[in-house]
């Protein structure tokens, strides 16, 4: 059985754990403590450690590129590394509300790290799901925060269902994308707007992003939303959606001219180490993603393996980032569209939602 060792890409870190969150992460877990204080206590815990991350001026690719205000938001500065933090933290803070004991999902890789780490600190049990013929090192980050790996045989796919399946037998929550808790995970998406927003005190004039199962694109448009009709912005960003090359749901869907995101075949799809964070044949929150390109006439563009660890180098060299390959589509999507047709001097933010 062949075995692969993608993963979502991230290399394996040590978390550190300071002695603020463990103090306050054994005060969750007390239950001595009224659940007020407790939830309390984990609400101070996201405050510390999950979002606010950096939105910065890149000076050098402007200059290289020929283009103004171009901003990055980097989301590898969340714990484990990725934007997997947020909807990690909330869908655990929600758990621990509703009383529950055992949160499962499904992961390649960076997914499960960010919820065993969640529900540690929350003194939940965590099960992950893995296809049985994927490898990868943050296993062991996983299962440091004592998280139960459970292999199943077939596709990502499959394994979303299959632990969507045992959760319902179960009664035990159901952190997977593309179900009940879509929009508690939108909403946190949500929060990179407020946050670029905070900064910039408008809406930028596009957003650009990776996307695989679209949900973090979907959930930065509804923030974005929300801001808009409070009247806090005076625009709605155009959204810019990319992915590997010919192996997105959400790409393909948008450059046929659907209005439905519709799957792609599997026997299609070939994975390598550069493009396995971004690829599936169905995304589950591809309807909400395609919807948000097309109501902020927005873009969707494929991207090769080769310009994304290109760009990846780049960034490394004039920017100071060390970004996976895959977190820089939505970026090189944005750049594509200005060497095409110059956009005019305005504000635009690129999503790298991973570090290397």
């Amino acid at each position: 059985m062949k075995m692969m060792n993608l993963l979502d890409g991230v290399k394996s870190a040590e978390i550190k754990i300071t002695k603020e969150v463990k103090t306050l992460s054994d005060m969750v877990k007390d239950k001595s403590l009224s659940i007020v204080d407790r939830i309390e206590s984990y609400e101070d815990i996201i405050s510390l450690e999950i979002g606010d991350t950096s939105l910065n001026r890149a000076r050098n690719l402007e200059r290289e590129m020929n283009i103004r205000q171009l901003y990055i938001k980097y989301e590898g500065e969340n714990p484990s590394g990725t934007q997997k933090d947020r909807i990690a933290f909330a869908q655990v803070q929600d758990a621990f509300r509703r009383n529950y004991d055992i949160i499962s999902l499904a992961t390649c890789g960076n997914y499960g790290v960010a919820m065993a780490y969640a529900a540690f600190l929350a003194g939940i049990q965590c099960k992950i799901f893995i296809p049985e013929t994927y490898h990868t090192e943050r296993i062991k980050e996983m299962e440091k925060f004592n998280a139960e790996i459970i292999r199943c045989p077939g596709s990502y796919e499959d394994t979303v269902s299959k632990s969507s399946e045992y959760a319902l037998e179960n009664a035990w929550y159901d952190a997977n994308p593309g179900g009940a808790n879509t929009p508690l995970q939108i909403a946190a998406y949500a929060q990179i707007a407020n946050e670029i927003y905070d900064q910039l005190r408008d809406a930028p004039k596009y957003v650009a992003a990776p996307v695989s199962n679209g949900t973090l694109l979907a959930g930065i448009y509804r923030g974005f939303v929300s801001l808009y009709k409070r009247s806090k912005t005076s625009r709605i960003p155009r959204f810019v959606a990319a992915s590997a090359a010919y192996k997105n749901p959400i790409i393909a869907s948008y450059r046929a001219g659907l209005d439905t995101c519709k799957d792609i075949d599997p026997k299609l799809i070939k994975e390598t180490a550069i493009n396995e964070p971004l690829i599936n044949w169905h995304s589950f929150d591809g309807g909400e993603a395609l919807y948000a390109i097309k109501q902020s006439g927005g873009e969707a563009h494929h991207i090769s393996d080769k310009k994304m660890k290109e760009m990846s180098t780049f960034l490394l060299k004039k920017e100071g980032y060390r970004i996976l390959p895959a977190s820089t589509s939505g970026l090189i999507a944005l750049l594509e569209i200005h060497a095409q047709n110059e956009l005019i001097n305005d504000r635009y933010v690129a999503i790298l939602t991973g570090k290397y």
